[in-house]
C-alpha cells in the first residue's frame, strides 16, 4: 500500500513568521504513522523562531532543505545545521530548547518525531553535515537507533531517517522488512515510487511493500522513515 498526501492537501497553519505543513495532525495522539509521531514541513522567516520550550520522551530529527536553524539548550549545547544537514534531540527525561532562523533567508526545513523505545534517559543533542554529494544514487542513514549504523546521528527508536539525490532518470530500491511502517516526502524535484508519482514536497504512507523502486522524473531529493509499527507514549512509559 502506498498513500501519496499531497502538499496541497496537508492541514496548514500561518503564524506569520512560521509557516508549517502538518502530514500528520499535530494536536491528535492518535496521528501518525506507526513510531512516527509528526513531520512538519516549515518555513521561517528570517530573524524569527522557537523561543525556549519543552520536550520530554521524543527523538526529533531536523532536516534543513535550504538556509539554517540555529539551536540552544538548557544542557549548554548551541550549534548552526545548515542545508542539507540533520539535527537531532532526544529529549529524555526533559530538555528546554530553542530554534532560530539567524539567516538573512528563510529557513526551510522538516521535523521529524519519533516515539522511543522507553521514556526517561539523559537528554542529549548532535548534529552533523551530509553533503548532497555522498548521497547522490545511494541511500545515507541520516540518524538511526540500530548499532550498524555508525555513521549515523543516533536516536533512542528502532527507525531510521534515511536521505537519498537522485538525478533524473536514475532508480534506486528499498527493502523493508515485514510490518515496517515508511513515510517519505519529496525534499524536491519530482518522482515515482512503484509507479506512484509524488511531486515536491508531497508524502507517500508505505506498508506491506516489500520492495520500492524510486525513480527519478525529474532531479529529486529524498528523506525517508523506516519505523517500526504503531507506538505511543503510553507504550515508551511502560518500557
Amino acid at each position: 500500500m502506498i498513500e501519496r498526501r499531497p502538499f496541497s492537501a496537508l492541514l496548514s497553519s500561518d503564524h506569520g513568521w512560521l509557516k508549517a505543513k502538518h502530514h500528520f495532525s499535530f494536536t491528535d495522539p492518535a496521528a501518525g504513522w506507526g513510531a512516527l509521531r509528526i513531520w512538519n514541513d516549515d518555513v521561517i522567516a528570517p530573524g524569527s523562531g522557537f523561543p525556549p520550550h519543552p520536550h520530554a520522551d521524543m527523538e526529533i530529527v531536523t532536516y534543513v532543505r535550504q538556509g539554517a536553524i540555529s539551536h540552544r539548550d538548557t544542557l549548554g549545547n548551541a550549534g548552526r545545521t545548515a542545508a542539507g544537514d540533520v539535527q537531532v534531540m532526544s529529549a529524555g527525561s526533559g530538555i528546554r530548547h530553542s530554534e532560530f532562523n539567524r539567516e538573512p533567508g528563510e529557513t526551510h526545513l522538516f521535523q521529524i518525531w519519533i516515539v522511543p523505545e522507553a521514556s526517561g534517559g539523559s537528554p542529549a543533542w548532535g548534529t552533523k553535515p551530509f553533503p548532497k554529494a555522498d548521497r547522490s544514487g545511494r541511500w545515507v542513514v541520516l540518524a538511526s537507533g540500530f548499532e550498524t549504523d555508525t555513521e549515523a546521528l543516533p536516536i533512542r527508536a528502532r527507525a531510521r531517517v534515511l536521505g537519498a539525490a537522485l538525478r533524473r532518470g536514475e532508480a534506486l530500491d528499498y527493502a523493508a522488512d515485514a510490518g515496517r511502517r515508511l513515510y517519505l516526502a519529496a525534499a524536491a524535484g519530482v518522482l515515482s515510487v512503484n509507479n506512484v508519482r509524488l511531486e515536491a514536497r508531497d508524502g507517500a504512507a508505505i506498508r506491506d511493500e516489500p520492495r520500492l523502486t524510486f525513480t527519478a522524473i525529474e532531479d529529486c531529493e529524498i528523506v525517508l522513515v523506516d519505523a517500526p509499527p504503531a507506538r505511543t507514549l503510553a507504550q515508551a512509559k511502560a518500557a
